[in-house]
């Protein structure tokens, strides 16, 4: 057995901190969403298919240095905040783990990135060797190629893989992946029924992800 966590909004509390960053980038564009309808297009997906929807509604290209400058601002923010874990999270990938049940993360990040988020959180050390970008596969979420990958280097079937997510890319990944998705709604940036509707089942507090990771699938 496998589960594949997502990294921002699963392990490290950064959605509200790297939305920000990114709506204020898009405002400074001349694109004017708030840091709600930036979550909502756009968080989950890849750096790549955020740019596309973006320079989509545009009806341009944006500039060659806005994914440079965006990375940069989004790290140091994190610094800054400094970030932190999501509640639970940690309890719950001890009890996971001492299950005798493999882990990973796999992300629609970069892994400069995560470097930084789970650094300051402690986490890349614990999951390092078993880290996983969508910049190494051909498509990002909501496409089931990263999590295929995951599988694949950790060795496993996809049908004994669990992913936990919190977007709505992520979970369908995940079910495209034919694995079993576990959608994380303990954040407000969330939407249970959107999750749900997609294949996702619900969960708000860390306290109960080793009972459903290790539940029998049905």
């Amino acid at each position: 057995m496998l589960v594949i966590f997502d990294c921002d909004g699963v392990l490290v509390d950064s959605e509200p901190v790297a939305n920000t960053c990114f709506a204020r980038a898009l405002g400074r564009e001349g694109l004017d969403w708030t840091v709600e309808e930036t979550m909502r297009r756009l968080m989950g997906r890849s750096m790549k298919s955020c740019v596309e929807i973006v320079e989509g509604e545009l009806g341009r290209a944006l500039p060659g240095d806005f994914v440079d400058r965006l990375q940069a601002d989004t790290l140091q923010a994190f610094r800054d905040a400094p970030l932190q874990t999501v509640p639970g999270v940690v309890e719950a990938i001890d009890a996971i783990e001492a299950a005798g049940i493999a882990t990973c993360v796999a992300s629609s990040g970069g892994l400069d990135k995560m470097r930084v988020t789970l650094g300051i959180t402690g986490l890349w050390s614990r999951f390092e060797g078993r880290i996983f970008s969508s910049s190494q596969v051909p498509r990002g979420k909501p496409f089931p190629d990263l999590f295929l990958h995951a599988a694949i280097q950790m060795d496993q079937q996809p049908f004994d893989c669990t992913v936990v997510e919190d977007s709505l890319p992520g979970i369908q990944a995940a079910r495209s992946a034919g694995m079993r998705a576990l959608a994380y709604v303990g954040a407000s940036h969330t939407d249970a029924d959107a999750l749900r509707a997609a294949g996702g089942r619900t969960f708000d507090s860390m306290s109960s992800l080793p009972m459903l990771a290790w539940a029998p699938r049905v």
